[in-house]
């Protein structure tokens, strides 16, 4: 298989990859595995190579993200890196689509791909697994701009009414009857997921569809919420990994019920 060097001259790596393209990408050392989730499953068995980060060291007050040159010094630490191209995986997907707009916020969504499986998904395949830690990392990670990925609540409320831009919030359906915002409409990150035990993601035209029956049209983009910006980050990715122009709205329910001016509809 071609060089991921090569392949990004080329063209851009796909938003997912196989396990197998992992699997012949493991000795590459253009190509940087990170992991997020649990702690307890990294330790257990994790592909080799790979390096763990809670997804805490990532988030100041209020859960919101660390400033910039924090943020790239706690990625940098894990195996961020210019130049090189990541591989984001976790036991948990709001964590891992988390982790990716982390990415996106420093202006490397570009240099992103997330793994379409898990660990058990790996280790059914009978692949390596590992309990080691991986070496230090080396290499910087330079923050781009990338003002489109985070938006606020000012921002999401310009959009309520807004024929280009539809909400999507992406909480449970006890939380929706709760309070929602207007003119949102509820997407289940689950329904992500063609097995969800394994991880194994729908494929690019089922998740397509699933953002249009949202009510996202061809020429429309959207901005997804939750509560505090985790499941709506999972969201973000899959709308960017169909071509759909998404934002996040991180301070999500959270910040936007603080506000008493902030209309919610019952």
């Amino acid at each position: 298989m071609l060089h991921v060097l090569a392949l990004l001259a080329a063209t851009t790596v796909a938003p997912t990859v196989s396990t197998d393209w992992l699997a012949s990408h493991l000795n590459d050392p253009q190509v940087r595995i990170i992991a997020t989730g649990t702690q307890e499953a990294f330790d257990s068995a994790h592909i080799p190579g790979a390096r763990y980060i809670d997804h805490m060291a990532t988030v100041g007050d209020d859960h919101r993200l660390l400033a910039p040159d924090a943020l790239v010094k706690a990625l940098a630490k894990v195996g961020a890196a210019d130049g090189t191209h990541i591989v984001i995986y976790g036991d948990r997907p709001m964590e891992t689509g988390w982790l990716f707009m982390t990415l996106a916020a420093t202006g490397h969504a570009a240099d992103v791909s997330m793994l379409d499986g898990s660990v058990a998904l790996w280790q059914q395949e009978n692949r390596p697994t590992s309990t080691a830690a991986a070496p230090a990392a080396a290499g910087t990670l330079t923050v781009k701009p990338a003002p489109d990925v985070i938006v606020d609540a000012p921002w999401v409320r310009g959009k309520l009414q807004s024929p280009t831009t539809k909400v999507l919030d992406v909480r449970t359906t006890m939380e929706w009857n709760n309070g929602h915002l207007p003119n949102a409409t509820l997407i289940l990150w689950q329904d992500l997921y063609a097995d969800q035990k394994m991880l194994k993601l729908k494929s690019p035209e089922e998740i397509k569809a699933l953002i249009a029956k949202a009510g996202v049209g061809p020429n429309q983009d959207c901005v997804t919420y939750c509560a505090v910006g985790m499941r709506a980050s999972l969201m973000y990715w899959a709308a960017r990994s169909v071509g759909v122009n998404a934002r996040v709205y991180v301070g999500s329910w959270q910040d936007w019920s603080r506000d008493s001016t902030n209309p919610i509809v019952k």
